[in-house]
């Protein structure tokens, strides 16, 4: 048999994006992570009450929330070249900021303006991928992605702690922040908004994508009517209400409750702590492997999804209640651990739902339900000083109200269709 001719062979630029968004998702992790290993050092610092510090870490979330959809739209208007560099410079700039911050005033300013420009983040990567991937890779590319973005998360702890025996944490905060930067001045140099502007692809692999160019046109209207009449965009809205909840306990609360409730710090404090994020990565490269082969196999993509979406977020819920009655703590942080693997394995599936459902409005749709994710990822800081307050100062009350929203979660993951597109609806 004759060689293929090396011309008719697909390039393989189009993954390069996939690498641009894991080194940006570990990036958004570092930045929004460092601050809950810091926070005892914060803390003592400028005097904050953790009722004080709850609204710190809910600053950021509810920025994160309130600009998720202008940063989604923007990306669909302007497309995600303009959009990821400016943005990205921009919540550098406020990570770097926060090591100056004097009082509870300045503190909350920095991390509110911080969440402003990471809102705009993964909804431009969900729409870089619509326009680079085609379809049959875009699950699989935000599975890696998230899994980048949790393992990153996972190892800030130990990073933090490695750095702050050479710097303050004020230094810290300003050395996080010159990742991005260098991040945004390469992406910007190297990637278009149209595949077909880029040097690096020849023809066999611009035919793969297509069909994906009807998803590169801007537009200027928010599609809100449909969005409000779809029950499966109003379902994916609650489900990551309810598992952004959750999640932002670990990357908030959990030094604190690993310190007070189960003795337990330092180096293996840091370690532990990362388990709920790390074992999340894995879960959510598996979610979108676990989907594919279900698919294969049925021929239905869609209820492939329901199933592992439905499935993680039992398992999520009953393994967060476990942790609770463990009495030896490395077990009981396993025990979360495989909580946010679980939590992670319908991450794909939303997130690739946000693809196929939206289309040409992928930035805008994914925005939106960062958007109510974030809202309830506020909400938790806030409530768990309250809840334990009410309770004596017992962290079971928040573990089995976090719980109780998973089980929320799995409901509506049976009824959400993820893969019909909304001008189909």
């Amino acid at each position: 048999m004759s060689a293929v001719p090396p011309s008719s062979r697909p390039t393989r630029s189009r993954h390069w994006v996939i690498v641009f968004a894991v080194t940006l998702a570990v990036i958004t992790y570092i930045d929004r992570v460092c601050i809950s290993k810091a926070a005892p050092l914060i803390q003592g610092d400028l005097g904050f009450t953790k009722e004080q510090m709850g609204w710190v870490f809910s600053a950021f979330t509810l920025a994160y929330a309130l600009f998720e959809i202008p940063g989604g739209w923007l990306g669909d208007k302007l497309g995600p070249r303009r959009v990821l560099m400016r943005v990205v410079t921009f919540w550098s700039v406020f990570t770097a900021a926060t090591g100056y911050a004097w009082n509870l005033t300045s503190m909350m300013v920095f991390r509110f303006l911080f969440g402003t420009g990471e809102a705009g983040a993964f909804p431009n990567l969900t729409k870089m991928f619509t326009i680079w991937l085609p379809q049959r890779e875009r699950g699989l590319a935000q599975g890696i992605t998230w899994l980048s973005a949790r393992w990153g998360g996972a190892f800030t702890p130990l990073l933090v702690l490695w750095v702050l025996e050479f710097v303050s944490w004020r230094h810290a905060f300003m050395i996080f922040g010159c990742l991005g930067v260098v991040w945004a001045v390469v992406f910007f140099i190297w990637f278009r908004d149209d595949p077909r502007e880029h040097r690096g692809m020849n023809e066999a692999e611009l035919a793969l994508l297509e069909g994906a160019e009807k998803n590169l046109d801007g537009h200027a209207a928010i599609p809100w009517r449909k969005f409000f009449t779809t029950p499966t965009v109003l379902l994916l809205w609650l489900y990551y209400f309810c598992i952004s909840y959750v999640w932002y306990f670990y990357i908030t609360w959990l030094p604190t409750y690993m310190k007070e409730a189960l003795h337990l710090d330092g180096a293996k404090s840091a370690l532990l702590g990362g388990l709920p994020l790390f074992l999340g990565g894995i879960g959510c490269f598996l979610g979108g492997w676990l989907a594919k082969i279900i698919a294969q196999r049925t021929g239905c993509l869609g209820s492939a999804r329901r199933v592992v979406g439905a499935g993680g977020m039992i398992g999520a819920a009953v393994l967060l209640a476990f942790s609770t009655v463990l009495r030896d703590p490395t077990l009981a942080m396993i025990s979360m651990g495989l909580s946010g693997f679980c939590n992670d394995l319908s991450m794909p599936g939303a997130w690739g739902a946000c693809m196929d459902v939206g289309g040409k409005v992928a930035g805008s749709l994914s925005g939106s339900m960062n958007m109510m994710g974030n809202l309830g990822g506020a909400l938790g800081p806030v409530v768990v000083p309250y809840l334990l307050t009410w309770s004596g100062n017992n962290w079971n009350v928040p573990i089995y109200v976090a719980a109780g929203t998973y089980l929320i979660s799995m409901l509506c993951w049976m009824f959400i269709d993820p893969v019909t597109p909304l001008e189909k609806r």
